[in-house]
């Protein structure tokens, strides 16, 4: 499973939805839309500041991730970015990897 962080805003229109159907009401719809292309949500949490949202998701593959963001972006309601969590052992496999590379000017 691919891990992501997801941060999101609101816009004035889903701020409206939220007060609407409560933080329950938009839990549900998160966990129904994530669980529909396979994947789960291990947190969500409601903030205030530059993110209103926080959610940690796991998806089978990073199609999926992408066809839920495609499905959230175009309803408007939010501004989002993800960015994909490593478990420690993937960033020490990561680390292992030889790469070649050669810095500028070097």
């Amino acid at each position: 499973m691919a891990k992501y962080l997801i941060q999101a805003g609101y816009t004035a229109e889903g701020a409206k939805g939220l007060l609407k159907e409560g933080g329950t009401g938009r839990r549900r719809a998160v966990d129904e839309a994530v669980a529909s292309v396979g994947g789960s949500v291990e947190a969500m949490y409601y903030a205030y500041g530059d993110d209103d949202l926080v959610i940690i998701v796991d998806f089978p593959d990073t199609i999926s991730m992408a066809a839920v963001s495609l499905m959230v972006k175009a309803s408007g309601a939010l501004h989002t970015r993800a960015t994909p969590l490593l478990t420690v052992e993937e960033t020490d496999e990561a680390a292992r990897r030889q790469v070649a590379f050669r810095p500028p000017e070097a």
